[in-house]
């Protein structure tokens, strides 16, 4: 069981919350469908839900912001050592800051921000909440991507930004992707796929490992979800992108399950 109880690495994704109108019916949704034990925060928590896994943060659920209107929507957050030095470079680099990094409780140091091609994404600056503290197995997180219209344009600004570097693993025609690593890193702990063909917004999709992809996607229709993708085969594993019922977007992934060699390289 893969667990961690130490702050993440600089850029590595972190943490993963969902902001939606009904806090309520999330919790029921995602404890029948990952078998998450969601507990109340404080009460100065601002209504925010945290989702635990075999006793370890999974991930987190909360109301969105009364000042900022917002579609139902996964956030990818990544590490930092200091969000405000962040922050500055994520200016800097042409994205966006929505507002300046704030202290969460005495739980951490965080702000929300936009890449130049409009992934929006989160920073995390670990204090007494490290970050997930489960992953890699069936209900945690195991990847998130960015699914981009301007591939070349977001690889400069995450370089610029978390110092990160890419392997292309797609054909550089029909299937355009690429891996990312940290600073003097080899393996992939993200990717980055361009889809300026598919005319879609940009945005940060995360993908939660699952025992059985069919089953889960079947079970998520029951409680009133939608099947976007799948299921589908794939090197990396059988998997599905779904809708939950409030409108955020995630993916599952049964890796034990995969068809085909993994790519290497692209052209």
């Amino acid at each position: 069981m893969p667990t961690r109880d130490e702050a993440w690495p600089q850029g590595t994704p972190c943490w993963i919350d969902c902001q939606v109108d009904d806090t309520s019916a999330a919790r029921d949704f995602y404890s029948a469908l990952f078998g998450w034990d969601i507990q109340d925060g404080p009460a100065d928590a601002g209504g925010y839900l945290m989702a635990m896994l075999d006793g370890k943060p999974a991930a987190g659920i909360g109301p969105k912001p009364d000042a900022m209107p917002m579609p139902s929507a996964w956030t990818t957050y990544f590490a930092a050592e200091r969000a405000d030095e962040i922050a500055e470079k994520v200016a800097k680099a042409g994205g966006q800051v929505f507002m300046p990094p704030f202290d969460v409780l005495d739980v951490g140091r965080m702000f929300i921000g936009a890449d130049p091609t409009g992934g929006v994404f989160g920073v995390w600056e670990a204090k007494a909440h490290t970050g997930a503290g489960i992953y890699n197995q069936h209900g945690a997180y195991c990847w998130n991507e960015l699914h981009t219209s301007g591939y070349d344009q977001a690889h400069d600004f995450y370089t610029t930004v978390f110092g990160w570097h890419y392997t292309e693993i797609g054909d550089g025609e029909s299937f355009t992707y690429s891996t990312f690593a940290l600073p003097g890193q080899n393996d992939g702990v993200g990717g980055m796929m361009d889809a300026a063909a598919l005319g879609t917004p940009t945005y940060w999709l995360t993908w939660i490992q699952v025992d059985d992809a069919d089953g889960t996607l079947a079970k998520a229709t029951d409680l009133g979800a939608s099947v976007i993708m799948g299921p589908d085969d794939s090197p990396f594993g059988r998997m599905g992108i779904l809708q939950a019922p409030q409108g955020e977007v995630f993916g599952v992934i049964d890796p034990a399950k995969a068809v085909g060699e993994v790519p290497t390289g692209g052209a």
